[in-house]
Protein backbone atom coordinates (compact mmCIF):
# COMPACT_ATOMS: atom_id res chain seq x y z
CA UNK A 1 0.00 0.00 0.00
CA UNK A 2 3.11 2.20 0.38
CA UNK A 3 3.85 1.82 -3.09
CA UNK A 4 3.10 5.14 -4.85
CA UNK A 5 2.21 3.36 -8.12
CA UNK A 6 -0.80 1.41 -6.40
CA UNK A 7 -2.61 4.78 -6.30
CA UNK A 8 -4.63 6.69 -9.26
CA UNK A 9 -4.94 10.47 -9.43
CA UNK A 10 -8.65 12.05 -8.80
CA UNK A 11 -9.68 15.09 -10.50
CA UNK A 12 -12.87 16.91 -9.62
CA UNK A 13 -14.47 18.73 -12.50
CA UNK A 14 -17.01 21.08 -12.31
CA UNK A 15 -20.31 20.17 -13.18
CA UNK A 16 -20.91 23.00 -16.45
CA UNK A 17 -17.26 21.19 -17.72
CA UNK A 18 -18.37 17.48 -17.26
CA UNK A 19 -21.46 18.94 -19.62
CA UNK A 20 -19.27 20.44 -21.95
CA UNK A 21 -17.29 16.72 -22.23
CA UNK A 22 -20.54 15.08 -22.54
CA UNK A 23 -21.30 17.51 -25.43
CA UNK A 24 -18.34 16.76 -27.29
CA UNK A 25 -18.65 13.17 -27.28
CA UNK A 26 -22.10 13.61 -28.40
CA UNK A 27 -20.52 15.53 -31.56
CA UNK A 28 -17.42 12.72 -32.09
CA UNK A 29 -18.55 9.83 -31.25
CA UNK A 30 -20.78 9.29 -33.90
CA UNK A 31 -17.63 10.19 -36.35
CA UNK A 32 -15.06 8.63 -34.89
CA UNK A 33 -16.32 5.42 -33.99
CA UNK A 34 -17.29 3.73 -37.20
CA UNK A 35 -13.46 4.53 -38.12
CA UNK A 36 -12.58 2.62 -35.18
CA UNK A 37 -11.32 -1.24 -35.97
CA UNK A 38 -13.76 -3.97 -35.41
CA UNK A 39 -11.21 -6.09 -32.98
CA UNK A 40 -11.39 -3.00 -30.72
CA UNK A 41 -14.64 -3.30 -28.47
CA UNK A 42 -13.82 -1.00 -25.17
CA UNK A 43 -16.31 1.31 -24.48
CA UNK A 44 -18.22 0.88 -27.81
CA UNK A 45 -22.21 0.92 -28.34
CA UNK A 46 -23.16 -2.69 -28.32
CA UNK A 47 -19.81 -3.86 -28.11
CA UNK A 48 -19.38 -5.71 -25.00
CA UNK A 49 -16.27 -7.48 -23.09
CA UNK A 50 -18.03 -10.89 -23.43
CA UNK A 51 -18.18 -10.52 -27.26
CA UNK A 52 -14.13 -10.66 -27.01
CA UNK A 53 -14.35 -13.56 -25.20
CA UNK A 54 -17.29 -15.33 -27.26
CA UNK A 55 -14.91 -14.54 -30.08
CA UNK A 56 -12.11 -15.92 -28.37
CA UNK A 57 -12.83 -18.98 -27.15
CA UNK A 58 -14.98 -19.66 -30.33
CA UNK A 59 -11.58 -19.02 -32.62
CA UNK A 60 -10.10 -21.71 -30.46
CA UNK A 61 -12.83 -23.81 -30.22
CA UNK A 62 -12.80 -23.99 -34.60
CA UNK A 63 -9.03 -24.62 -33.96
CA UNK A 64 -10.19 -27.92 -32.64
CA UNK A 65 -12.32 -28.61 -34.87
CA UNK A 66 -9.53 -28.13 -37.47
CA UNK A 67 -7.54 -30.53 -35.34
CA UNK A 68 -5.18 -27.69 -34.95
CA UNK A 69 -3.53 -26.64 -32.16
CA UNK A 70 -4.14 -22.93 -30.54
CA UNK A 71 -1.82 -20.34 -28.62
CA UNK A 72 -2.50 -17.07 -27.68
CA UNK A 73 -0.62 -13.78 -25.96
CA UNK A 74 -2.95 -11.45 -23.55
CA UNK A 75 -1.02 -8.15 -23.26
CA UNK A 76 -1.22 -6.33 -20.98
CA UNK A 77 0.15 -2.93 -21.29
CA UNK A 78 1.50 -0.86 -18.00
CA UNK A 79 -0.53 2.39 -16.75
CA UNK A 80 -2.02 2.24 -20.36
CA UNK A 81 -4.28 5.41 -20.18
CA UNK A 82 -1.76 7.32 -17.64
CA UNK A 83 0.88 7.23 -20.52
CA UNK A 84 -1.17 7.92 -23.65
CA UNK A 85 1.83 10.05 -25.63
CA UNK A 86 -0.76 13.77 -26.64
CA UNK A 87 1.38 13.74 -29.99
CA UNK A 88 0.23 10.43 -31.05
CA UNK A 89 -3.30 11.05 -29.97
CA UNK A 90 -3.17 14.36 -31.80
CA UNK A 91 -1.86 12.60 -35.04
CA UNK A 92 -4.73 9.92 -34.96
CA UNK A 93 -7.70 12.36 -34.03
CA UNK A 94 -6.58 14.74 -37.08
CA UNK A 95 -7.17 11.92 -38.92
CA UNK A 96 -10.78 10.70 -37.83
CA UNK A 97 -11.99 13.63 -37.57
CA UNK A 98 -11.83 16.46 -40.91
CA UNK A 99 -12.60 19.81 -38.23
CA UNK A 100 -9.26 20.63 -37.04
CA UNK A 101 -10.32 23.27 -34.28
CA UNK A 102 -12.37 19.88 -32.68
CA UNK A 103 -9.47 18.72 -32.54
CA UNK A 104 -6.70 21.28 -31.12
CA UNK A 105 -9.66 21.85 -28.38
CA UNK A 106 -9.74 18.56 -27.31
CA UNK A 107 -6.22 18.32 -27.53
CA UNK A 108 -6.41 21.42 -25.30
CA UNK A 109 -8.36 19.63 -22.62
CA UNK A 110 -6.04 17.06 -22.18
CA UNK A 111 -2.88 18.65 -22.71
CA UNK A 112 -3.45 21.93 -20.45
CA UNK A 113 -3.34 19.82 -16.89
CA UNK A 114 -1.51 20.59 -13.91
CA UNK A 115 -1.64 17.98 -10.81
CA UNK A 116 -0.08 18.54 -7.02
CA UNK A 117 0.70 15.75 -4.32
CA UNK A 118 -1.17 15.42 -1.09
CA UNK A 119 0.48 13.39 1.57
CA UNK A 120 -0.86 12.16 4.43
CA UNK A 121 0.95 14.68 7.02
CA UNK A 122 -0.64 17.64 4.75
CA UNK A 123 2.73 18.26 2.80
CA UNK A 124 1.90 19.45 -1.03
CA UNK A 125 4.57 18.94 -3.62
CA UNK A 126 4.98 21.69 -6.15
CA UNK A 127 2.67 22.39 -9.14
CA UNK A 128 3.51 19.94 -11.74
CA UNK A 129 2.18 19.93 -15.65
CA UNK A 130 1.30 16.56 -17.18
CA UNK A 131 2.74 15.48 -20.25
CA UNK A 132 0.98 12.33 -20.72
CA UNK A 133 -2.26 10.56 -20.34
CA UNK A 134 -5.88 11.28 -20.66
CA UNK A 135 -8.07 11.79 -17.64
CA UNK A 136 -9.29 8.59 -16.01
CA UNK A 137 -13.24 8.95 -15.29
CA UNK A 138 -13.81 11.07 -17.96
CA UNK A 139 -15.97 10.49 -20.20
CA UNK A 140 -13.88 11.52 -23.42
CA UNK A 141 -11.07 8.81 -21.71
CA UNK A 142 -12.17 5.88 -22.93
CA UNK A 143 -13.15 6.90 -26.52
CA UNK A 144 -9.58 9.24 -26.91
CA UNK A 145 -7.40 5.67 -25.62
CA UNK A 146 -9.43 3.68 -28.11
CA UNK A 147 -8.37 6.74 -30.57
CA UNK A 148 -4.48 6.85 -29.99
CA UNK A 149 -4.35 3.13 -30.57
CA UNK A 150 -6.58 2.66 -33.48
CA UNK A 151 -3.60 2.03 -36.03
CA UNK A 152 -3.09 -1.73 -34.76
CA UNK A 153 -0.90 -3.05 -36.42
CA UNK A 154 -1.68 -6.13 -38.53
CA UNK A 155 -0.58 -9.54 -36.31
CA UNK A 156 -2.34 -12.75 -35.97
CA UNK A 157 -6.33 -12.66 -34.97
CA UNK A 158 -6.78 -9.68 -32.47
CA UNK A 159 -9.30 -8.87 -29.42
CA UNK A 160 -9.19 -5.86 -28.28
CA UNK A 161 -11.18 -4.58 -25.21
CA UNK A 162 -9.69 -0.73 -24.71
CA UNK A 163 -6.18 -1.56 -23.10
CA UNK A 164 -6.48 -5.23 -22.77
CA UNK A 165 -5.25 -7.08 -26.02
CA UNK A 166 -5.15 -10.42 -26.93
CA UNK A 167 -3.60 -12.40 -30.09
CA UNK A 168 -4.42 -16.08 -30.98
CA UNK A 169 -2.81 -18.35 -33.63
CA UNK A 170 -3.81 -21.69 -34.32
CA UNK A 171 -1.26 -24.17 -36.49
CA UNK A 172 -0.32 -27.99 -36.37
CA UNK A 173 2.39 -27.92 -34.65
CA UNK A 174 3.55 -25.98 -31.72
CA UNK A 175 7.00 -24.49 -33.41
CA UNK A 176 4.83 -22.82 -35.79
CA UNK A 177 2.80 -21.56 -33.32
CA UNK A 178 5.25 -20.05 -31.01
CA UNK A 179 7.23 -18.70 -34.45
CA UNK A 180 4.34 -16.70 -35.38
CA UNK A 181 3.03 -15.40 -31.97
CA UNK A 182 6.75 -14.07 -31.39
CA UNK A 183 6.93 -12.38 -34.57
CA UNK A 184 3.43 -10.83 -33.78
CA UNK A 185 5.09 -9.76 -30.45
CA UNK A 186 7.70 -8.16 -32.04
CA UNK A 187 5.62 -6.30 -34.28
CA UNK A 188 3.24 -5.36 -31.38
CA UNK A 189 6.66 -4.11 -29.85
CA UNK A 190 7.98 -1.87 -32.33
CA UNK A 191 4.68 0.36 -32.13
CA UNK A 192 4.39 0.45 -28.46
CA UNK A 193 8.07 1.61 -28.71
CA UNK A 194 7.17 4.54 -31.47
CA UNK A 195 4.20 5.38 -29.50
CA UNK A 196 5.74 5.36 -26.02
CA UNK A 197 3.62 2.71 -24.98
CA UNK A 198 5.30 0.19 -22.61
CA UNK A 199 4.00 -3.30 -22.12
CA UNK A 200 3.97 -5.64 -18.93
CA UNK A 201 6.26 -8.14 -19.33
CA UNK A 202 5.35 -9.55 -15.61
CA UNK A 203 1.41 -9.12 -16.21
CA UNK A 204 1.59 -10.33 -19.92
CA UNK A 205 1.63 -14.38 -20.52
CA UNK A 206 1.31 -16.82 -23.13
CA UNK A 207 -1.04 -19.85 -23.22
CA UNK A 208 -1.43 -22.94 -25.29
CA UNK A 209 -5.13 -24.51 -25.86
CA UNK A 210 -5.21 -27.87 -27.39
CA UNK A 211 -6.74 -31.39 -26.93
CA UNK A 212 -3.92 -33.90 -26.74
CA UNK A 213 -3.23 -35.07 -23.28
CA UNK A 214 -0.36 -36.55 -24.08
CA UNK A 215 1.04 -32.77 -24.32
CA UNK A 216 -1.14 -31.11 -21.29
CA UNK A 217 2.60 -30.20 -19.83
CA UNK A 218 3.31 -28.49 -23.20
CA UNK A 219 4.19 -24.41 -22.64
CA UNK A 220 4.82 -22.49 -25.19
CA UNK A 221 8.00 -20.27 -25.83
CA UNK A 222 6.87 -16.98 -27.09
CA UNK A 223 9.62 -14.36 -26.67
CA UNK A 224 9.62 -10.20 -26.77
CA UNK A 225 12.76 -8.57 -26.69
CA UNK A 226 14.76 -12.09 -26.60
CA UNK A 227 12.89 -12.78 -23.12
CA UNK A 228 10.46 -15.55 -22.82
CA UNK A 229 6.85 -14.58 -22.14
CA UNK A 230 5.78 -16.01 -18.90
CA UNK A 231 3.48 -19.24 -19.62
CA UNK A 232 -0.03 -19.84 -17.51
CA UNK A 233 -1.87 -23.08 -18.17
CA UNK A 234 -5.07 -21.67 -16.94
CA UNK A 235 -5.29 -17.35 -17.87
CA UNK A 236 -8.24 -15.32 -16.92
CA UNK A 237 -9.69 -12.99 -20.16
CA UNK A 238 -12.06 -10.45 -18.73
CA UNK A 239 -12.74 -12.52 -15.88
CA UNK A 240 -12.78 -15.78 -17.48
CA UNK A 241 -10.60 -18.86 -17.14
CA UNK A 242 -9.60 -20.21 -19.72
CA UNK A 243 -7.86 -23.98 -19.36
CA UNK A 244 -6.08 -25.83 -22.56
CA UNK A 245 -9.33 -27.94 -23.52
CA UNK A 246 -11.73 -25.10 -22.45
CA UNK A 247 -13.83 -27.23 -20.13
CA UNK A 248 -14.23 -24.06 -17.55
CA UNK A 249 -14.02 -25.99 -14.92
Amino acid sequence: MGEPSSYCPISLLCVPFKIFKRLIYARVDPIINPLLPQEQAGFRHRRLAVDQVTLLTQDIEDSFSAEKKAGAVLVDLTAAYDTVWHCSLTCMLLQLLSDRHMVRMIIEMVDNRNFTLTTGNSKRSRLRRLKNSVPQGSVLAPHLFNTSISDLPTTSRKYAYADDLAIMHADEDWQAVEGVLTKDMETVGEYLHTWKLKLSTTKTVSAAFHLNNKEAKCELKVKYNNDTLLFCSEPKYHGVTLDRSLTYR
